[in-house]
């Protein structure tokens, strides 16, 4: 009797997947817990594994489709079962389509004032855009629903031209994680006030620090001592002072977080992802460290886990890695703040002394720190960047916690 592989659950208001590549094909012996295909998601991508040994009899869903939770990709057969090939490709049978939410359902993940509007008013929760946490439709976004005027029948659109095929192009198209990264990118610009406030940093003390106990580190650890860890305990530093950079807006409430779960950006061939650090205050920077080299790792391999991608309270993006000298780092939603490292770049700096002014060369660097001005105050964002420079540059801060 065939064992059927199917879309396995994929996380948290993920609903759907893109199959990115088999990589086994019908008539291949398969073991138990072995990788048949990956999948690909608007976070991460994942492998369905084999729940029984055999071979694969039928693959029922191309490279490049896509597939809801709980779709049937193919089968497996009893092991070493031949598979006859079929004279012809046949076409690949349609994705399962995503089950709908029973209304009951629906209706109970609503909230209760929601679901009174709705009686009163006629409005369908469905069809209002929530800008409460993992889009919900709050009592704001129905009230705000139930005032606008009804549209105007709009135009019919247009058909745009087809763009001018060029040979010296080559069209691709976006894979899910791509697609999911502009789309929040987009949504981070429309829905927040977005600014960006800056200072430098004086490397010379964190470097120091590094140079001075980075082998013993490295010895007793196993992991070298890096910039983030220090860059991680200063924000942590920072935002126990000013819990609303730490905070976020659900509805018409303000959140603020009494932990700090650190997502770190990290750049892969894929797109731009970010794994989260949690309790980051409670580890030490061998912990922090560790943590960090083992998300990084996985992130490249492909191998993150929906777990690990969420909840997030606070994000830390270096684009000094790619040689970036200064950039305006964009929101993580829902998210209020989010922190960027740059290039440490040697430059001439004013020292003052017991009233003398020398100059001096000191490596330096640019931070930035995006904010979301709806719910941080200008005052709040350039103390936080303060903080962080007070501690970087007399990292003895961090161990004494002052």
């Amino acid at each position: 009797m065939a064992t059927e592989i199917r879309v396995p659950t994929l996380g948290e208001s993920v609903t759907e997947a893109t199959v990115a590549k088999w990589l086994k094909k019908p008539g291949d012996a398969v073991k138990v817990d072995e990788a048949l295909v990956e999948l690909e998601t608007d976070k991460v991508t994942l492998e369905v594994n084999a729940s029984v040994a055999g071979t694969l009899a039928e693959v029922l869903v191309k490279e490049g489709e896509t597939v809801g939770v709980g779709a049937l990709l193919g089968s497996i057969g009893a092991g070493g079962a031949a598979v006859a090939a079929p004279a012809a490709p046949a076409p690949a049978a349609a994705p399962a389509p995503t089950p709908a939410p029973a209304p009951a359902a629906a209706a109970a993940a609503l909230a209760p004032s929601v679901r009174r509007l709705a009686s009163e008013t006629g409005i369908d929760p469905a069809g209002v855009a929530g800008t409460g946490k993992d889009g919900r439709v709050t009592k704001g976004d129905m009230l705000a629903a139930a005032a606008a005027p009804a549209p105007a029948p709009a135009a019919p659109a247009k058909a745009a031209a087809p763009r001018a095929e060029d040979p010296r192009e080559e069209r691709v198209r976006m894979t899910r994680l791509r697609k999911r990264i502009a789309e929040r990118l987009k949504h981070a610009q429309n829905t927040a006030a977005m600014l960006t406030t800056f200072n430098e940093v004086d490397m010379s003390a964190a470097m120091a620090l590094r140079s001075q106990y980075n082998e013993t580190f490295e010895k007793k650890h196993g992991v070298k001592l890096g910039f983030m860890s220090i860059f991680t305990k200063a924000c942590i530093a920072a935002l126990k002072e000013l819990p609303a950079v730490n905070a976020e807006i659900d509805g018409d409430d303000l959140v603020y977080k009494n932990y700090y779960d650190i997502g770190i950006a990290v750049g892969t061939e894929q797109g731009l992802v970010v794994p989260v650090i949690r309790d980051a205050d409670k580890l030490s920077f061998s912990d922090i460290e560790k943590t960090i080299g083992a998300l990084g790792k996985k992130a490249r391999d492909g191998k993150l886990s929906m777990d690990e991608l969420t909840g997030g309270t606070f994000t830390i993006t270096n684009g000094g890695i790619y040689g970036s000298l200064m950039s305006t780092p964009i929101l993580n939603p829902p998210q209020s703040g989010i922190l960027g490292m740059h290039k440490i770049q040697k430059r001439p700096i004013v020292v003052t002394e017991k009233g003398q002014d020398r100059i001096e060369i000191r490596p330096m660097m640019y931070v930035a720190l995006s904010y979301d001005h709806r719910i941080i105050d200008g005052r709040e964002a350039v103390t936080f960047l303060v903080r962080v420079k007070e501690a970087i540059e007399d990292p003895a801060r961090l161990l004494f916690d002052i």
